[in-house]
């Protein structure tokens, strides 16, 4: 072995932090560390490959309050559910004596947790003093708007951590395009690559061609779903294929079943989705992490209109490099069906994109960035 790892993430809306964090464990763990991960948001119902899973009582929010915490039945979260979290996290660090601890998103974010995290370190440290503690995150951020919850988060670094790994590539979208990184900060960086799941080979789809439109895991996707469908009436001749993921509720699923017109088809997201994606015509999606990693390697003819709901500014920034880069047309969220079928009507005269390249090996980038840092701390 090479040790032992202690990765803690908390999904609120999507699942995009927990397919993350299990593709880094994922790495870890075939690398030879012995890997736990702790997850604090909604189950997803996959298991674990080649690592622990611990599920800590789930907290979730609904839309972009990120301020208050709900319970699965969309109750307050308690306090004494977030304490029994906190005290979860680190009964397993002093269970685990980690030698490498690893916070997704912490402290760029989760600030409301900021509890259970600073928890977890102090359990880790008290248990092994030399432990490596890294932040692990996308190649996205938001910024906070206040400046004195940058400089917290900035200070919490500087005396909490030994490294950030930066899940993406830095030719592609540096972190400065979403978050100050000063002179202390930037020394911390470790970009990785993009966390990517390996490319299936999967036997060809049972649907092909057509539009396809995606959202992701979460209901940040409604809106779409809506547009393509009021598209899809003034496209007769055009096969339309959405896929709903399973964060959007039933009743709103079935509104859009009964909406559809007879040239759309309306399922829940699917295991072949990438070999979906790789036979459209046009991929309409948002433009979440996940997402934009599944368009690079699929190379289809892309459409990606960004949630930017609230202060979410993530999805605008990477559609804006996609689009600088070449690899998708960007779609303003707030287009009506008009424009959409004009963007379409664009998108599909054109060839599609051309192979930029993009560094997706995110797994090896993250093992070797890991070792080094351990290596660095003994």
């Amino acid at each position: 072995m090479s040790g032992r790892v202690l990765i803690a993430v908390t999904h609120l809306l999507g699942i995009g932090h927990l397919v993350r964090a299990r593709h880094l464990a994922g790495a870890l763990a075939q690398a030879g560390y012995e890997v736990v991960l702790a997850s604090g948001g909604m189950p997803d119902g996959r298991a674990a490959n080649g690592y622990r899973f611990v599920q800590l009582p789930p907290v979730r929010v609904v839309g972009t309050d990120f301020r208050n915490l709900l319970d699965e039945e969309a109750e307050r979260a308690t306090p004494q559910r977030l304490g029994a979290r906190e005290a979860g996290l680190a009964a397993l660090a002093r269970e685990l004596r980690p030698d490498i601890v690893i916070t997704e998103h912490f402290p760029f974010g989760r600030r409301q947790l900021a509890g259970e995290f600073l928890a977890l370190i102090e359990a880790a440290r008290a248990a092994r003093p030399q432990v490596v503690v890294l932040s692990s995150i996308r190649d996205v951020l938001v910024a906070p708007l206040r400046p004195e919850r940058l400089a917290e988060a900035h200070r919490r670094l500087e005396d909490l951590f030994d490294g950030v790994l930066v899940h993406g590539d830095r030719a592609l979208l540096p972190l400065e395009a979403s978050w100050p990184v000063p002179a202390a900060l930037a020394e911390r960086l470790h970009y990785t690559g993009y966390l990517a799941a390996p490319a299936p080979v999967a036997e060809a789809p049972a649907a092909s061609g057509g539009i396809l439109v995606s959202g992701g895991g979460s209901a940040a996707a409604l809106p779409l779903f809506r547009l393509a469908l009021a598209a899809a009436e003034l496209l007769p001749a055009q096969d339309w294929h959405l896929l709903v993921g399973h964060g959007v509720a039933e009743p709103d699923f079935a509104v859009l079943l009964r909406q559809a017109p007879a040239n759309a088809i309306v399922e829940r997201a699917r295991p072949d989705f990438p070999a979906l994606l790789r036979n459209c015509a046009l991929s309409l999606s948002l433009a979440g992490y996940n997402t934009v990693l599944d368009l690079v390697q699929a190379g289809p003819r892309a459409l990606v209109a960004p949630f930017d709901a609230g202060n979410e500014t993530e999805q605008a920034i990477r559609a804006a490099a996609l689009e600088r880069a070449g690899l998708a047309r960007l779609l303003r969220p707030e287009a009506g069906p008009g424009v959409l079928v004009a963007a379409i009507d664009e998108a599909l005269a054109g060839g599609r994109p051309q192979r930029v390249p993009v560094d997706l090996d995110g797994a090896a980038g993250a093992v070797a960035a890991v070792r080094r840092l351990a290596t660095k701390r003994r």
